[in-house]
């Protein structure tokens, strides 16, 4: 089982099966001197004629079919002919024989989810004991029609059926039954299946079922073939890739949004991620909306989030360097009560320092701290003069500017934080539920 051997709309398996026709009969081939001169094909000429017609003594004898199959790479038919038995002491010990198959009667087992035509080379043999017991082995591929859920891709699992039955024979004619133990069938095809492909095969379960046509009833074996994805391949080329470029975009939430770098470092990680969704595209499901997908349209969406707000600080910040807006009071409040819970903090300066000198402050867009107010008069240099009330107004001025600047500094900070957060607790929660579905 190799990787591609899902397809859209099915499943590949090759199968070994086995039927086992029972029957029971007074015929015989007469054998005597196969021994010494060989096998002499006239000897079957009669049972040769017979092969359009099935192999009984009584018509109203079903033939008994016992059906068993491997995932393998050949179609085993296992069934009984009691025209085709010898007394192997007559013939000089000879108890297995092999004959073209097209010679003899096949049973119409078919698949019922088969999808491809058959592509079975001819001139195949058969292999009959001295008991009429005759032996199929038959090379086949099955594509079977196969409904997959591929919500968890790629860590999905998919239980496929396979049913056998007869196309002309009813339960009249016909009986199906099992050759060998399910759970014998499940281990052999575990055993012989040691690819390092996509899939795992987990299990094989079998029920019986009579499928009724109008009138008639069909004998039918369903077989439950529950097979599980490897999920290594996308989780190396998919979710590490996609996990890394988000990380390194929280990351950038370091850079600070006054210096004019962030911005761009967002924009070419949003475009790398944007080439990197369709290198990988081939490597999703062709249909449906699995969980992987929805993942990777929430990075996205975090990316194109966190480029948005980043050009809104850039702009706000630049703005309140120049010409600060107002703030809205239970704006200002609410900024307050996300950045100082459980204490007051001032929402103005107080009016004891209103004669003071406020010390020098580092604003965004600026290399160098400024003073916006309480600015002494360098040596030797005269202080203008000015009015005693207008110089207190004018400081009461600069100093209320200086704090709104302060709070709007304050604000973009926040949104920064609440952001660094939110990515923080996407990457956590993606980590856990790859780790919960790989493990599950």
């Amino acid at each position: 089982m190799e990787r591609g051997w899902p397809h859209e709309k099915g499943f590949l398996f090759s199968l070994i099966l086995h039927l086992v026709l029972q029957g029971r009969g007074d015929t015989s081939i007469n054998c005597s001197g196969f021994d010494r001169h060989g096998v002499d094909p006239a000897a079957f000429q009669a049972v040769f004629a017979r092969k359009a017609f099935r192999p009984v003594l009584n018509c109203s004898s079903p033939t008994h079919v016992n059906i068993s199959f491997t995932l393998s790479a050949i179609l085993e038919v296992i069934w009984h002919n009691p025209f085709m038995t010898w007394n192997p002491e007559a013939c000089g010990g000879i108890r297995k024989l092999s004959i073209a198959a097209e010679n003899l009667w096949l049973p119409d087992i078919f698949i019922e989810e088969f999808m491809d035509v058959d592509q079975t080379p001819p001139g195949l043999m058969v292999y009959v004991t001295n008991e009429g017991r005759i032996k199929y082995d038959k090379p086949m591929q099955v594509i079977s029609v196969c409904k997959l859920d591929i919500f968890y891709f790629p860590f999905d699992q998919q239980n496929c059926t396979l049913t056998f039955g007869s196309f002309v024979y009813t339960v009249e004619n016909m009986v199906l039954a099992m050759e060998k133990d399910v759970q014998e069938i499940s281990n052999t095809s575990l055993s012989l299946i040691r690819s390092h492909g996509e899939w795992v095969l987990l299990s094989i379960h079998q029920r019986a079922k009579k499928m009724v046509v109008g009138t008639n009833q069909y004998d039918q074996i369903i077989f439950h073939v529950a097979i599980r994805r490897r999920p290594s391949l996308y989780v190396i080329n998919l979710l590490v890739p996609s996990s890394f470029l988000v990380a390194i975009d929280a990351l950038s939430f370091y850079l600070p949004a006054e210096s004019g770098n962030r911005a761009p470092f967002k924009i070419t990680l949003l475009l790398g991620y944007n080439v990197f969704l369709l290198m990988m595209n081939d490597l999703l499901p062709a249909s449906g909306t699995p969980l992987i997908s929805v993942y990777f349209a929430l990075c996205l969406s975090l990316m194109v989030l966190s480029l948005l707000e980043t050009v809104f600080i850039t702009y706000l910040l630049h703005l309140a360097t120049t010409e600060p807006p107002p703030m809205p009071e239970w704006f200002h409040s609410l900024l307050l009560l996300c950045t100082c819970p459980g204490k007051r903090c001032p929402t103005a300066p107080h009016k004891e320092q209103k004669g003071l000198a406020l010390t020098p402050t580092h604003l965004p867009g600026l290399k160098e701290p400024v003073e916006l107010v309480g600015k002494m008069p360098r040596c030797g240099q005269a202080e203008p003069k000015e009015h005693p009330e207008s110089t207190r107004a004018q400081r009461e001025h600069e100093a209320q500017e200086q704090h709104l600047v302060g709070v709007w500094v304050q604000f973009s900070h926040m949104m920064d934080t609440l952001l660094f957060r939110l990515y923080l607790l996407f990457l956590v929660s993606s980590i856990l539920t790859v780790t919960v579905l790989w493990t599950t």
